[in-house]
């Protein structure tokens, strides 16, 4: 309940008029609590959410939101080459066995890459929905684009189909042509550590073979654990400290969940953190800093 319009009104109006100025300053401030109680009041539940949402919003829905599309975006860009092969089916379903989705929750991501394969299926009211509803978390519509690169991705290239429908999606999220270049070039290099047995990752699901980490380092591992920072192999100490911060507190797992990453699909972010940290570990142990 807030009563602090009740408060500064009664304490304001007694300045100007003394008694008759209370009353009607206490009046006034009832009013405002009121109004504000209107606006807060009937939020409850997902206090786990943290600040990232404002109290107007279900945040739940948003969840769901978010979740639908994700599986439906994917499913547009299956069919992007045409048909959806059993390759594209193999990966889609490595996604979903990568979040661990289970029971009514995999059936619902199903049937939302259903969707995304069908004419009637707009991707751009569906880029609208995410911009819109997650205007101002420009951490979460990076995060709903990177999980379609990490899917175009999974069979270790992109064809020239999905990379035009990966930079329509870049558009219709507000990001440039050039950032999208520089998002698909740190995600070749990712796939590459990932299969050299880094970052905690396993490719046997989407159709690969599963790898054991490598304990030796080779040079093309070095140069793509810079790539996944996001920095050039002759960046300072400092610019590696910063770039790895940024991209951490970027790909947070319980900082997206806050600003409304579904719980289904907290194990990519803390996939994707992983895969950050080694090869933030891997450069320190060549340069020998901490």
């Amino acid at each position: 309940m807030h009563i602090g319009g009740k408060i500064f009104g009664a304490i304001f109006g007694y300045m100007l008029f003394n008694l008759p100025g209370l009353l009607i300053g206490l009046y006034i401030g009832h009013r405002f609590d009121r109004a504000k109680n209107s606006v807060y009041g009937g939020f409850s539940g997902f206090n786990n959410l943290g600040s990232g949402f404002s109290r107007r919003e279900d945040p739940r829905l948003l969840q769901q939101k978010f979740f639908h599309a994700t599986f439906a975006t994917m499913g547009h860009m299956a069919k992007a080459t045409g048909q959806v092969t059993q390759q594209d089916l193999r990966v889609a379903m490595a996604v979903m066995q990568r979040m661990q989705l289970q029971g009514e929750v995999k059936l619902d991501a199903q049937k939302a890459f259903n969707e995304g394969k069908t004419e009637e299926f707009s991707l751009d009211e569906e880029l609208n929905s995410i911009r819109e509803n997650f205007r101002g978390r420009a951490d979460m519509i990076r995060f709903f684009l990177e999980v379609q690169l990490q899917a175009a991705f999974a069979d270790g290239q992109v064809q020239a189909e999905e990379r035009e429908v990966l930079y329509h999606i870049a558009d219709g999220l507000g990001f440039s042509r050039a950032q999208l270049d520089q998002w698909i070039h740190m995600q070749e290099a990712a796939f590459r550590f990932q299969q050299g047995g880094f970052g905690g990752f396993n490719q046997e699901d989407a159709g690969g073979s599963q790898q054991s980490y490598q304990q030796a380092t080779s040079p093309n591992q070095l140069a793509d654990a810079y790539r996944i920072l996001g920095v050039k192999e002759t960046a300072t100490r400092q610019e590696l400290k910063r770039a790895h911060r940024k991209l951490m507190n970027e790909h947070h797992p319980d900082k997206l969940v806050s600003k409304g990453l579904p719980p289904e699909m907290i194990e990519v972010a803390k996939q994707k953190a992983q895969e950050i940290q080694a090869a933030y570990d891997l450069i320190r142990k060549n340069r020998g800093f901490k």
